[in-house]
């Protein structure tokens, strides 16, 4: 301008916390910038404000024009998922991404691409700042340490989009073996392809898009998978399989439910656990960790290999499992899952002792302790 440079730096908004600089924390108040601590009403009206932000409603990007939303977004994907005829013209289409809160009129003209429309359907990741890291990495590791990573893979695309193509590809990868039948031999895969769907659908719904610096992953070992996403739980990890659905991304949830590519209802872990107990898997894992939250796989392992932790934990999931159905837990509904032969009764009579022992089931009815006609429930009923 008037032969000089001009350089304009626009800052994200404060989204799930106030802005720092250096550790601490300003306001503008008038004309003058300001210490926020020093105005304890501005902060709490400040809070009240992010309290009631929502990611999925966010900017990814500003202004875009209206000829280039289709170079950024596949939005054939949408209407092929919904099962929709595809509209006649792009106008048609963008007026249908903004009622689905894809996209929003920008004010400066063409249209904002909201959070919600970038993380599902963009042809790349990487070309929305705030969002590149949110992507689906896989590694492989030889062994069952982290010191030697064999290949990756990233799913740069929306999720909508690359989704099934990740699932695919990870299930493919695994290791399977091969059983020869009468006439013909067939692949038995190790972990059931449902289980792995479930699980890494939930890493990419339930994980905290404000927590910067790391995203989904799947981490396949020689003897277990670990399926990580960022943000804790909001449920206690014991009652994934019985409890009420909650979601910190419940306008991200409720698209992907109608595009098909997830459960809402809470049923996608029973899902992967009934799955886990057919293929007579070690129960997995879930855990809480200092910002994340993780599962964790375990490929086949005998019943004497387990230790004390695995073999409680299989015991409280059955029951879980069993009483969501409708069932109660028995010795011989364990022995089953475990795959005790039924003359090593008192083995799985152990194991249910150590389970009531760490207050994870209890005896339902009239007979107490572990008898040969006792039943037994999670803790929580």
């Amino acid at each position: 301008m008037d032969s000089h440079y001009v350089v304009v730096f626009e800052f994200a908004s404060a989204t799930h916390r106030p802005i720092r600089f250096k550790g601490t924390e300003y306001i503008r108040i008038g004309s003058y910038k300001q210490l926020l601590q020093k105005y304890p009403e501005k902060e709490r009206e400040l809070w009240h404000i992010l309290d009631r932000v929502v990611f999925e409603k966010g900017i990814a990007m500003k202004s875009v024009p209206e000829e280039k939303i289709p170079s950024l977004l596949d939005c054939s994907t949408y209407f092929d998922l919904m099962q929709l005829p595809h509209p006649e013209n792009r106008t048609a289409v963008l007026q249908r991404f903004v009622s689905e809160q894809l996209l929003s009129l920008s004010d400066s003209g063409g249209y904002d691409i909201l959070n919600l429309g970038a993380i599902l359907f963009a042809k790349n990741l990487e070309n929305f700042d705030r969002l590149f890291r949110k992507t689906l990495r896989v590694v492989f590791y030889r062994g069952d340490s982290k010191m030697e990573a064999i290949k990756e893979y990233e799913m740069k695309k929306g999720y909508a989009l690359g989704f099934e193509e990740a699932v695919a590809y990870i299930n493919d990868q695994l290791p399977h073996n091969e059983h020869i039948g009468d006439a013909f031999r067939q692949e038995v895969r190790v972990y059931p392809k449902i289980a792995i769907r479930e699980l890494v659908a939930n890493a990419l719904i339930h994980q905290d898009f404000y927590i910067t610096g790391a995203g989904p992953m799947v981490e396949i070992f020689d003897s277990r998978i670990e399926i990580s996403n960022p943000g804790l739980p909001l449920i206690d990890t014991l009652r994934f399989i019985d409890d009420a659905p909650r979601s910190r991304n419940e306008i991200l949830a409720r698209l992907m439910r109608r595009l098909n590519l997830c459960e809402e209802r809470g049923t996608g872990v029973d899902k992967a656990i009934l799955q886990i107990e057919l293929f007579q898997l070690p129960a997995p894992d879930f855990r809480k960790t200092t910002q994340s939250t993780l599962t964790v796989l375990y490929g086949p392992k005998q019943l004497k290999e387990m230790d004390s932790k695995g073999r409680i934990r299989a015991a409280y999931q059955h029951a879980c499992l069993q009483y969501v159905i409708g069932k109660k837990m028995t010795n011989e509904s364990l022995r089953k899952r475990l795959g005790i032969k039924a003359s090593s009764y008192s083995l799985a009579s152990l194991i249910i002792r150590e389970a009531i022992r760490e207050n994870l089931v209890k005896p339902h009815g009239d007979e107490v302790g572990v008898g040969k006609g006792a039943s037994y429930i999670p803790f929580w009923v």
